[in-house]
């Protein structure tokens, strides 16, 4: 039998490019976009139908904006803000170019899915100043009391690189890394399949840390502490060593963590575009025609506050103005915790395992905080050694990860001063903006005794504490051990044949939907699920030539594990 997997794009290089569509639904969601026939269309006789969109961070404009291109008219209700964790904020009484990223900043070549809503509203990106990144001019590894200077991963003392060593040596001793890698680049859906589905049922229920125990390569305990402080990719994962293994390694096999590129400009205008991009090709709706356009005064709807089931197999929505309306159809995007707490929720809106799950799911906390300063002073030379005055810095001190962001040598530049998760992110929760920043101007002191950073800062600091959001909760999901099989009922929420026929019509998405949690592509992904879903549920269909996500369901659909 002739498989219906999309064709993956030919690649000329000799090594094709991975993309982050697998392991655990290898679907080629950037192929799918890209082809001619489009994602899909449903009856003429819906064409005009409403659909509730509950949250308009990046997931929930992308559903509205390719559901609005299909002819259905997307109601989209936001609580706050265009973006979501695409937020991008500026600094009072600096120059409006000046901005800090609050939420997501950084974006792998590997999300093609995303890279191409990028493309399609004309942003640009360009390298983001990662530890050692070859856009990094210098970096400096700060543990115990003690700095390393480094340009490259050469400068640093033998141990780093044995520790290096050792996280390569784990990965195909226990992750047949090399395998997984060369199957995703290829999209070889059977080898993708053969090797996750072994070790799904191998390490659902082990964590990072056992995992790093386990391995002959990291049977030092120095070796594991500098692994947690420092790391791999963008630094020190010591805050993820509860977690599970399964989440690291998606990370590590789509490259998900290595060459990140962040969006001049910032983030956050990719979803603002969106909003008011007007696309070439549309139908229903006439030439000119964008979200914006289809909501009154040009803004999403408010809060919403309550869901309710309604004749069988509608969904009615309250939201903060007192507004009540009841649709076919809906896609609920924000960060599914909400849905315990700040929405009053009909029990029978979803079935009683999938209930369960949400409230299963596991949330990272997670803390920024920038400064405005007149230059970007740390390229200045130090004239004792030639090196830099001020580099990149990892550390095991309170500031963890500090990134220093430019857009040339004669412009105001930016600090993020700190960036942290869980544990050292609720170290920061009780602060002020100004507390926090004299925290980390001394650990920074300490680091760099003859730079004076206080005397460059030319505004105030921004912070987040995402934990604290109360539209949010926590910065992004992150499973824990034997979370695995919550997390495939709802990543598979979107197919709903099996359900009864008073548990469909909303469906999930979102990046904490996702298997890749906390990156941009997860949420364009099960948006597009959404996309499909709601498609099927009007009774539509895809092009025989560009077959969605659910109709290849059955040939790619997640490992199933027993629940008995």
């Amino acid at each position: 039998m002739t498989s219906t997997v999309p064709t993956a794009v030919q690649h000329t290089d000799a090594q094709p490019p991975i993309t982050m569509f697998g392991p655990d639904f290898p679907y080629a969601y950037d192929d799918f976009l890209a082809h001619p026939a489009g994602l899909g269309q449903i009856p003429a006789t819906e064409h005009g139908t409403e659909v509730a969109v509950i949250g308009g961070g990046l997931s929930g404009i992308v559903a509205a904006y390719e559901l609005m291109k299909m002819g259905l008219k997307p109601v989209v209700y936001e609580a706050d803000q265009i973006g979501g964790r695409l937020r991008t904020v500026g600094f009072e009484g600096c120059d409006g170019d000046l901005t800090a990223e609050m939420g997501a900043m950084r974006f792998p070549p590997s999300s093609t899915a995303l890279q191409h809503y990028i493309d399609l509203v004309g942003l640009k990106t360009q390298p983001f100043p990662n530890p050692l990144a070859e856009s990094t001019p210098s970096t400096v590894v700060d543990l115990k009391g003690e700095s390393h200077y480094a340009e490259t991963v050469a400068d640093l003392p033998q141990v780093y690189r044995d520790v290096a060593k050792a996280w390569n040596d784990c990965l195909e001793e226990g992750a047949d890394f090399s395998d997984m890698n060369r199957a995703l680049r290829e999209r070889d859906v059977p080898k993708i399949r053969e090797i996750w589905s072994k070790l799904v049922e191998k390490l659902d229920n082990q964590t990072f840390y056992g995992f790093l125990c386990e391995s002959e390569a990291f049977k030092s305990f120095r070796h594991r502490e500098i692994f947690g402080q420092v790391g791999f990719g963008t630094g020190g994962w010591d805050t993820d060593f509860p977690n599970s293994i399964l989440e690291i390694l998606r990370v590590v096999y789509t490259e998900a963590d290595d060459h990140h590129r962040g969006i001049v400009g910032g983030s956050q205008q990719l979803p603002l575009r969106m909003w008011d991009r007007e696309p070439q090709k549309i139908v229903h709706w006439a030439p000119g025609t964008s979200l914006s356009s289809l909501h009154e005064g040009g803004v999403p709807k408010p809060a919403v506050t309550r869901l309710d089931r309604t004749a069988g197999n509608r969904v009615t929505v309250t939201d903060a103005s007192g507004d009540i309306r009841t649709y076919q159809a809906a896609i609920f995007t924000a960060q599914s915790w909400l849905l315990l707490s700040k929405i009053a929720c009909d029990d029978t809106l979803f079935p009683i395992d999938h209930w369960t799950a949400m409230e299963r799911t596991h949330y990272m906390e997670s803390s920024k905080l920038f400064v405005p300063v007149d230059r970007p002073f740390w390229l200045d030379k130090d004239e004792e050694t030639g090196r830099d005055v001020m580099s990149m810095t990892l550390t095991d001190r309170m500031t963890r990860g500090t990134y220093l962001l430019d857009d040339g040598p004669d412009k105001p530049a930016v600090i993020c001063l700190s960036y942290t998760w869980c544990d050292d992110s609720l170290k920061w929760l009780p602060l002020s903006a100004n507390e926090r920043m004299e925290v980390m101007l001394k650990s920074l002191g300490e680091i760099y005794p003859k730079v004076d950073i206080r005397k460059h800062i030319i505004g105030n600091p921004v912070t987040v504490s995402w934990e604290n959001e109360p539209y949010f909760m926590g910065a992004f999901k992150a499973n824990l051990p034997g979370h695995y099989r919550y997390q495939r009922r709802l990543f598979t929420h979107f197919m709903q044949e099996s359900l009864p026929a008073d548990k469909r019509g909303i469906f999930l998405a979102g990046d904490d939907i996702s298997w890749t949690a906390g990156w941009a592509e997860g949420a364009v992904q099960t948006a597009l699920n959404a996309v499909w879903g709601v498609m099927h549920h009007f009774g539509g269909a895809t092009d025989a030539t560009n077959p969605g996500p659910g109709d290849v369901y059955d040939e790619i659909a997640p490992v199933e594990l027993p629940e008995d």
